[in-house]
Parts: C-alpha cells; sequence; structure tokens
C-alpha cells in the first residue's frame, strides 16, 4: 500500500504522453494488493499460492515498469531505488508465503 499511495506524486512528474505507464503501475500496484488481500481470505492452500503468485507477478510487472520509467530518465535514482528494493521485499515474502 504503501508504494500505491506513493505512485500519484510519481508519476504526476512523469512527460506527457507516457499514460500507459502510469496506467500500467497503477493496475499492477493495485493487483498485488488486491490478491494479497483475496489469497489471504481462502482457506484452500492451492487457492491461497495461486493469488500469492498473481501477486508476486503483479509486482515483477511494477518493477520492470519502474526499470523502464528509470531508463526514460522520468525518475530520480533515489526514487527508483525505494521503489525497487519495496517490490523485491514483496516478491520475497510471497515467496515465502506460497
Amino acid at each position: 500500500m504503501l508504494l500505491a499511495k506513493k505512485m500519484p506524486s510519481l508519476v504526476r512528474k512523469w512527460p506527457k504522453g507516457n499514460y500507459y505507464l502510469a496506467d500500467q503501475l497503477k493496475r499492477a500496484l493495485a493487483s498485488v494488493s488486491l490478491n494479497i488481500a483475496e489469497g489471504s481470505a481462502k482457506s484452500c492452500l492451492k487457492d491461497r499460492a495461486r493469488f500469492f503468485a498473481i501477486a508476486r507477478g503483479s509486482a515483477a510487472e511494477a518493477s520492470a515498469i519502474i526499470d523502464i520509467a528509470n531508463a526514460y530518465n522520468m525518475i530520480d535514482p533515489s526514487t527508483y531505488e525505494e521503489f525497487q528494493d519495496k517490490l523485491l521485499q514483496i516478491i520475497k515474502i510471497l515467496y515465502k508465503l506460497q
């Protein structure tokens, strides 16, 4: 949720014409939280693992979008590191939950 809260101020700084990246990042970050929530509510371990795997994939997608923004020089280095560090933590936690 922390990254989702920071996302609007991040993408506001992006040049016009990059709406597709901002929209994709917003959807990927939302997917992480929503799939963790839904997976946590499942009693069947197989269902749980499936939702956590989807959340992990969305976190990886968000990481790739941040990489692209960095390659386009649309994100400052400290913000890039912050997002990537937090996304890596999320991915590691989701591997353990599976």
